[in-house]
């Protein structure tokens, strides 16, 4: 039964059109492969917040994140907007043993029922939470006049009106060649229906934000560009200079 509860929850967040396919790509491939810490976050977080747990990134998309750190020898990045910390726990086991990452949430509450999980997985000393809004941390670190280009890479799903507000702070944090992963990006395929037909005011406002932060994005000349239908759509920036 909580396996299949497990699917529905999945199946909430979804770009691709046929639930079945999604469902055979997280059979076949995501589940067997998924950390056991990773899995028994995703379902504590499920069996407390409900649908909020669709805040968490999805697990094809968190096996994206951490083969592309490791692709990447990634080892100080940066994440904003943490909730329970599956995408958290995800990079933090992609990273070395020395790797380091600032993370920051206002809700400490969701942090620490996802902080077990870090310690089962032994990987709690890689992280540094911040219980702050992200503006206060990105704009301490830039003025530090030591952290500007020292980020290997930044993920991002926080609240989405302050999403290019957050890429002019990212843009200096992290380093040329660097990535900078914006979530949300397709905002539950709204950002292709017209916005008549939106009657949930999450959905509507969400959706001009996204559609703003996709056009910002497509012509910054300061980074190369990939929005990926994965999840609820991920789109990885690269910085060029």
């Amino acid at each position: 039964m909580a396996a299949n509860h497990d699917h529905e929850k999945d199946l909430d967040k979804i770009i691709l059109k046929s639930p079945a396919l999604l469902k055979y790509i997280l059979e076949t491939s995501c589940y067997p492969r998924e950390h056991e810490q990773l899995k028994q976050l995703r379902e504590a977080t499920i069996e407390k917040y409900q649908f909020w747990s669709l805040m968490n990134v999805p697990v094809d998309e968190g096996l994206l994140l951490s083969m592309f750190l490791k692709m990447m020898n990634a080892k100080k990045t940066l994440e904003l907007g943490v909730f329970t910390g599956y995408s958290l726990l995800s990079t933090a086991l992609a990273l070395p043993a020395d790797g380091k990452i600032t993370a920051i949430d206002p809700d400490k509450e969701a942090y620490e029922f996802g902080l077990p999980f870090f310690q089962k997985a032994g990987v709690e000393h890689k992280i540094d939470f911040f219980h702050s809004d992200a503006f206060t941390v990105l704009n301490d670190l830039i003025s530090s006049g030591k952290e500007e280009g020292s980020f290997d890479f930044a993920f991002v799903d926080a609240d989405k009106q302050n999403y290019l507000k957050y890429h002019e702070l990212l843009i200096k944090l992290v380093k040329v060649g660097g990535i900078i992963a914006y979530d949300n990006t397709l905002w539950f395929g709204t950002v292709a229906e017209p916005e008549e037909m939106m009657k949930e005011s999450y959905l509507r406002e969400g959706r001009n934000d996204v559609i703003e932060v996709n056009n910002y994005l497509a012509a910054d000349p300061r980074v190369e560009l990939a929005l990926v239908s994965i999840g609820d759509g991920l789109t990885l920036c690269r910085r060029l200079y």
